[in-house]
């Protein structure tokens, strides 16, 4: 069979979508070469500046007619033209970025990461709403399956957007995050001038995040509960003024803004704990990657962070202040179950994603 995934998010980015279509691929490709299948991983560059990353068993497809932007400008207003006029046959495309564009032939699978702009239509605007609103029922009427990174997720897709819940495949993403050495932690503290305890949370700084939250949970611990700091890293996003006028005001809030991946593992490990307020997630990340480092996390339920943290964290069901400051005492100096962690592998992510589409082909 021939396999097409569109790899466009992991060309332009290695954060979000990109980094899972990323690791997905990487580990499709030797699925493919081992079975004699062919996977032809597609992406636009009208400038000739794209750099595909190595897939063993995989083909890169370039189209350079036009840029990306327009063909997507297109496929907004008109519907057309066909993704496959670009990317050429296959028996299957994967679209790994919640939208399917037009497509005349083969089967389909879209990966729909989370229904955030439905839960949270606020965060957005009105215009980016209705068409997205528009797009991702349109793309569950017409894809052949539908991949969530949890089944919280697919339970939501199901509800809120009248999807079969037969035809909705939860695959969890997998992990690759090591631990730093002692060392390497210290080095980090000092480069970054960390020299009391501190509480870490990472995001990116918008309303979803629930900041202003943690930050009443921050400066309601006494000194004798935490003797301390709360560090932020991540970017500035949608409405993070309120946000920005809160760490000014508190000395013991420290924003680090973006932290590169090659110093998160001594960020995680230095912290006393990872608190995650977050109102919704579609997956989470962080928090799995600070129990990887061996830093214990205090995490709401909110999504599917319940069902991907599981008893390895301190899950707590309700934004109150007082519920979430015993849950970080009770939390701080315990150590996260590093066996639960076994579980995310994006050997096994691929393995189920193959599966799927031979299922489909069958």
């Amino acid at each position: 069979m021939r396999i097409c995934v569109d790899i466009q998010s992991a060309v332009a980015q290695r954060a979000g979508v990109g980094r899972y279509t990323h690791k997905l691929v990487q580990h499709l490709g030797p699925l493919a070469a081992a079975s004699g299948d062919e996977l032809r991983l597609f992406h636009f560059d009208f400038k000739r500046k794209g750099r595909p990353f190595p897939v063993e068993g995989a083909t890169f497809e370039a189209s350079r007619l036009l840029p990306g932007r327009v063909v997507q400008q297109a496929w907004k207003r008109f519907g057309m033209p066909a993704f496959d006029r670009f990317a050429g046959p296959a028996d299957l495309y994967h679209f790994p970025n919640f939208v399917r564009p037009p497509l005349r032939r083969g089967a389909s699978v879209v990966t729909i990461h989370d229904l955030s702009f439905l839960k949270f239509p606020e965060t957005m605007e009105e215009k980016n709403f209705r068409y997205q609103n528009a797009k991702i029922r349109q793309t569950v009427r017409d894809v052949d399956a539908i991949i969530t990174d949890a089944a919280a997720i697919a339970d939501e897709v199901s509800e809120l957007l009248g999807v079969p819940r037969d035809r909705i495949h939860p695959i969890h993403l997998g992990l690759e995050f090591d631990a730093p050495t002692p060392e390497q932690t210290a080095a980090f503290k000092r480069s970054r001038n960390i020299e009391r305890p501190y509480l870490l949370h990472l995001g990116t700084l918008e309303p979803r995040k629930n900041h202003l939250f943690l930050f009443d949970v921050f400066e309601a611990l006494s000194a004798s509960d935490f003797d301390g700091d709360l560090l932020l890293a991540g970017m500035q996003g949608w409405k993070c003024e309120p946000i920005l006028e809160r760490i000014a005001a508190n000395p013991r809030i420290r924003y680090l803004e973006f932290v590169p991946d090659e110093d998160l593992p001594a960020l995680y490990a230095g912290a006393e704990a990872f608190v995650f307020p977050s109102k919704y997630e579609g997956f989470g990340f962080p928090p799995l990657e600070a129990m990887s480092c061996g830093t214990p996390v205090v995490s709401s339920a909110a999504g599917s962070l319940a069902e991907v943290l599981g008893s390895a964290a301190t899950v707590v069901n309700e934004f109150k202040v007082d519920a979430w400051t015993t849950a970080i005492k009770a939390t701080l100096g315990s150590i996260p179950d590093a066996a639960w962690l076994e579980q995310y592998q994006w050997q096994q992510t691929a393995k189920k994603t193959w599966d799927l589409y031979q299922r489909l082909l069958a």
